[in-house]
This record gives structure tokens, C-alpha cells and sequence, in this order.
């Protein structure tokens, strides 16, 4: 049996693997801020699931005490943590090897035969517990060292935006902090509940501080940021990108889609890139 917590989407993915295991069953804790919709979606895929707690720490501590009851009682209950997880993060570090791929095959010229000059000049992502953005500086790093001087120069430069919402803004607070420590905050309050972790994984902050560090020693220009919308400003982001893409997505999202489609955070985001530099999301 594999018990997880999550806020929702985490736990959509151990289900969706779990029930391709024979005899392998599911717990899910979801905190209550977790939407019906997404619930009724873990049950229908054969997920057991528990609402507890204002928020996704509490469901956590429920989840984690389960799998100590479950080996004392010589259960094979198995944790498997939502975001803070090596494995977990290699798996999201192969976005970066796929986008870097796409983007030399979409700059490649027929007639020349030969790649165009382009830079991946910013990589926008959300960030609750830290698990993707550990991933994506991963996928960074591995390219940057790679063998390939064409993918390493593509990701040379590369500026991360980590991006929340205020009030779930648990990278920010820990980023900047003097001493550098991981902060905890005292609740969640913001809309973007897939956000909703109190606290990021260490390794995001020591991850996202070595980008920075490389880029100062090798003034290649490597580097975090930490952008905090506000929810007006995701749900906003939300809504246009619907408009202009057809895709609806929930507020977690919209907080990596504001530095494009708010004016404020998009002019600083602007004032960061070069002209031939692309910035994904």
C-alpha cells in the first residue's frame, strides 16, 4: 500500500500509477481546502481518500503518522512524498532536456543547415514545495556540464523565476531570509491551494543558490528569482490565457502565467531578457 498527502494533483499522479500495480492500494490525505471536483476524480480512480487538516502540512503529518502506525504494526505501507523526493525531481529535470530539444529542432535551418542563435533566457515555474523548480534546475545543471557545447550553451545564462501567490509564498520567505534557513508559515491563505505548503524542501533553496553562485563566478548571467503575485494577478492570468490559448488552468498555474500577463511583473521580467532570448513556462 502507498499512502501520500497532497493537495490534489500529487496525489491524481500516485493513483493514476498505483492502480497499474497489481494488489496495490492507495491512501491519499487531501486538506480540506482541496476542491469536490478533484476528491470525486481521486475516488473515481480508485484512490482512498481523507480530507484532514486546514492545510497540506496537516494532511502531511496525518500521512506520515499512518505509514509509522502501519510499520510498527509490520504493514508494508510505503510514504511517497508529494515533491521532496530525488527521484521525483529527476523525473521533472527531463522538462528541460525536452525543451532544449524542441527548440533546436524548431531553430534548425533547412538551408544553411545549421542552428539558429538562440537562448532559453528565462524558465518560469510555480512553486509550492519546491519538487519541479528542484527538477528544472537540475535539468540546468545537467545540460550546463553535459557533453553537448550546443545544449550547454542554449541554457548558458538561464534566469528561473520561481513564482507563488501571496500568502502561499513559502519560497520567497525562505529565499530571501538573512541566514538563508528554510521558513515556515504560519497558514496558507490564497486561492492557489496547490500551493499550499508551508514550507519548500531544502534542497530547492541550496539547488536555487548554486544557480545563482555559477552564474556570478562565471558572469554568465545564471540566476533566481522569486516573483510573488497577488491571486487577482493569477486568476487574471487564468483567465487570458484561456482566451488566447483555449486552456483552462487552475489559479497554481496563473501564478507562473502573471509576469506575462501583468503589467507589473511583466516589464520586470522584460528588463531581465535580451531580445533573442525565449522564456518558457
Amino acid at each position: 500500500k502507498v499512502i501520500s498527502s497532497s493537495g490534489g494533483n500529487a496525489g491524481l499522479a500516485v493513483t493514476t500509477v498505483a492502480r497499474n500495480i497489481p494488489q496495490m492500494d492507495v491512501s491519499v490525505i487531501v486538506p480540506e481546502t482541496t476542491k469536490p471536483l478533484v476528491v470525486e476524480k481521486l475516488r473515481s480512480l480508485g484512490a482512498e481518500v481523507t480530507i484532514h487538516g486546514k492545510n497540506w502540512n496537516e494532511a502531511d503529518a496525518l500521512a506520515r503518522q499512518w505509514v509509522d502506525d502501519a510499520k510498527k504494526s509490520g504493514g508494508g505501507a510505503v510514504y511517497v512524498s508529494p515533491y521532496d523526493n530525488p527521484l521525483l525531481w529527476t523525473g521533472h529535470s527531463t522538462v528541460i532536456d525536452e525543451i532544449i530539444t524542441q527548440l533546436l529542432e524548431q531553430s534548425f535551418d533547412q538551408t544553411t543547415q545549421q542552428t539558429n542563435n538562440i537562448k532559453i533566457g528565462a524558465v518560469l515555474a510555480s512553486v509550492g514545495g519546491g519538487g519541479l523548480l528542484c527538477g528544472i534546475l537540475e535539468g540546468i545543471e545537467r545540460n550546463y556540464h553535459g557533453p553537448s557545447e550546443i545544449r550547454s550553451k542554449l541554457v548558458r545564462g538561464t534566469k528561473v523565476i520561481a513564482c507563488e501567490t501571496e500568502g502561499a509564498a513559502s519560497f520567497a520567505a525562505s529565499f530571501n531570509s538573512d541566514d538563508g534557513s528554510i521558513v515556515r508559515l504560519d497558514g496558507i491563505n490564497s486561492i492557489a491551494t496547490s500551493l499550499g505548503a508551508t514550507s519548500v524542501t531544502p534542497a530547492v533553496i541550496q539547488r536555487s543558490k548554486r544557480h545563482r553562485d555559477r552564474g556570478e563566478i562565471s558572469n554568465s548571467g545564471d540566476d533566481v528569482d522569486s516573483y510573488v503575485c497577488t491571486d487577482s494577478e493569477a486568476v487574471l492570468g487564468c483567465v487570458q490565457f484561456s482566451t488566447d490559448h483555449r486552456m483552462l488552468v487552475e489559479p497554481a498555474c496563473g501564478a507562473s502565467l502573471a509576469p506575462l500577463y501583468s503589467d507589473r511583473l511583466r516589464t520586470k521580467l522584460l528588463d531581465q531578457l535580451t531580445d533573442n532570448e525565449d522564456s518558457v513556462i
